[in-house]
């Protein structure tokens, strides 16, 4: 991102918040359940479980239903699998699917690729020689599109855990009852004492008040947020995040933590995005391999704020903020969408 275009953004939402309005014309243009299909992987019981659950609770047609077979949870598959395994996908989808959701935990990268990114873009071999090189820009960054596949040729996707039957239930229920009325909330965004995680700082946007969306922004400087029972928002740069169990995030919330490895979703070096989600967050995002602190591998923040209010779904604002998205994995509710229109 230019500086003149991350000027505009700060300046846009420093408008909305003196102002106390906001409009988009792309609101109501949001991903529809139709548009969405779901992979389900019929080797893992958890993931038929789950995907039977999100099917009906999303109305999901059965068309859109894939089925694929991934013995042994394997965390990394190696790209010849990798390829297999798209191909197989693919084939078996309708022309007017923009997105996918694979419901499981794993796998959940292809080399040093999380799975979401090889899917969506392409695997990224150069990146793997490089991994703390710059990543492959993403033509779907910050941009306007409601139909990334028809317009950009790639379908977001989005990996849905299912470590827990029970925690993956409730947070496709999270994901369904946001938006049916707009809630009080806040955005929650930290600067740490561990620098180096604070590269996204700068993207930060200004405290203040969105009167039309009932939303508060916060910047703090701060190792951790405590007690906030109103987080819709929380973006910080810790490899561990502590006092996620003192917080209440609102239906549709989206959490991240600029780190290293967060999504190695069962790995132990540093915290699983998963963490948010078993707090109670609807969709979050991490890398798989070693990104080094580039901003643009992470998600930013004023982007992902602007496109969230203004209508899109988890799965698009996430998926509009991260410029060189290869190494990381998003994951969570798609279809959450707090602020679309409801016209």
């Amino acid at each position: 991102m230019t500086l003149n275009l991350r000027a505009r953004i700060l300046s846009f939402l420093a408008f909305l918040c003196i102002a106390g309005v906001f409009h988009s014309s792309d609101a109501a243009a949001a991903l529809r359940p139709e548009q969405l299909a779901i992979v389900i992987n019929d080797e893992d019981p958890n993931s038929v479980a789950v995907g039977e659950y999100y099917r009906k609770r999303r109305n999901i047609p059965a068309a859109n239903v894939v089925h694929v077979r991934i013995p042994g949870k394997p965390q990394r598959l190696n790209l010849a699998r990798f390829r297999e395994l798209k191909e197989e996908i693919d084939g078996q989808l309708g022309p007017g699917v923009q997105a996918v959701l694979m419901v499981w935990t794993a796998p959940y990268a292809v080399d040093c690729n999380a799975i979401t990114a090889a899917y969506s873009l392409g695997f990224d071999a150069g990146q793997c020689a490089r991994t703390c090189a710059a990543g492959r820009p993403s033509p779907y960054f910050n941009a306007k599109s409601t139909a990334p596949f028809d317009e950009h040729g790639m379908r977001l996707s989005m990996l849905l855990p299912t470590e827990s039957v029970e925690q993956a239930k409730a947070l496709v229920d999270r994901g369904a009852a946001a938006g049916f009325r707009t809630v009080p909330a806040t955005a929650y965004y930290l600067s740490t004492s561990e620098t180096a995680r604070n590269t996204r700082t700068a993207f930060f946007p200004p405290a203040g008040r969105i009167k039309a969306r009932r939303l508060t922004t916060r910047v703090m400087k701060a190792d951790v947020l405590e007690g906030a029972r109103d987080v819709m928002i929380y973006q910080t740069g810790m490899a561990q995040v502590a006092k996620l169990d003192t917080l209440a995030f609102v239906p549709g919330a989206l959490a991240d933590h600029l780190t290293s490895m967060g999504g190695d979703l069962l790995g132990t070096s540093q915290m699983s995005s998963l963490r948010w989600l078993e707090a109670g967050a609807t969709a979050s995002y991490g890398t798989v391999s070693e990104p080094c602190n580039h901003w643009q591998k992470f998600p930013n923040p004023a982007v992902l704020l602007r496109h969230y209010l203004g209508g899109d779904t988890a799965i698009e604002a996430y998926w509009k903020s991260v410029a060189w998205p290869a190494q990381g994995l998003f994951i969570g509710e798609p279809l959450a969408a707090p602020y679309r229109s409801r016209r």
